[in-house]
């Protein structure tokens, strides 16, 4: 049964959506499609009254930035709207997981504390699951194609890992955490079509819930992507999405939430 995960995702303080490659914590530049006028907390209600829960809130600023404060003040003002309806990433750590989730959230969505130096770090991975417990955990293992391979990439999608996505991997990480997020990075934000190798790679693996991210800019490429993995994923459409100046009507979107294929 797959499931719809709205998203809001936070820059510089403000919601918007933006080109997942093109983020640079360098003068925290990003190419944006949309930018809101209503704050977090107005997507965050909207999606308790639909009760479409699982979605998740990104901080898209790191911590050095200027903009950190009035980014992470935006995330906690959603979690207050929607207690524990709505997950949370963007520079967790095993120190600051425990605050979000007592703040509201279901759960902590993390990729860059748990890879670093390009490499899987298994200390900070069990650091994490001692702090919160791995049923609190989302591993984010959004990921870019390099010569024919999809490899994990962090720091905001800056930075390429060694770590190559495959099932072993993911049966690794699975004992760990309670759900996957996956974002197609190179297709994020442009609504031109799915990374359908990727997809059809998180489908037949299905051993716990994955959302992907990516790439869906149509009802028809929605219906696509439900084919392709089978109706084994959720799903996340932000820039696509009417509520962020996009042509899918959300309605319709949220009418996919629990369809059966």
């Amino acid at each position: 049964m797959m499931r719809f995960r709205p998203c809001i995702d936070i820059h510089n303080g403000k919601v918007k959506q933006i080109v997942g490659g093109s983020l640079r914590d360098e003068g925290d530049r990003a190419k944006t499609n949309f930018t809101a006028v209503q704050d977090a907390a107005w997507f965050a209600r909207k999606y308790r009254g639909d009760h479409l829960k699982g979605g998740h809130i990104i901080l898209l600023n790191p911590p050095a930035s200027p903009y950190y404060e009035e980014t992470r003040k935006q995330a906690l003002l959603a979690l207050r709207a929607f207690p524990g309806g709505m997950q949370i990433g963007g520079g967790i750590t095993d120190q600051n997981a425990s605050g979000y989730l007592e703040a509201g959230a279901s759960h902590v969505i993390v990729t860059s504390f748990v890879f670093q130096n390009g490499r899987l770090n298994r200390e900070n991975l069990k650091k994490l699951c001692d702090a919160v417990g791995k049923e609190r955990i989302v591993l984010d293992l959004s990921c870019r194609r390099r010569g024919g391979e999809y490899y994990i990439v962090t720091d905001r999608w800056q930075t390429f890992t060694e770590e190559r996505l495959s099932e072993t991997l993911l049966d690794e990480l699975a004992g760990h955490c309670s759900e996957f997020l996956v974002h197609g990075v190179d297709v994020e934000g442009k609504a031109s079509g799915v990374e359908e190798e990727l997809v059809r790679l998180l489908g037949r693996w299905g051993k716990i819930p994955v959302t992907y991210a990516g790439g869906i800019g149509t009802l028809e490429e929605l219906e696509h992507f439900q084919n392709l993995c089978k109706g084994r994923l959720d799903f996340t459409i932000g820039s696509a999405l009417d509520l962020f100046g996009g042509n899918i009507p959300y309605e319709r979107a949220a009418q996919f939430h629990g369809k059966e294929l």
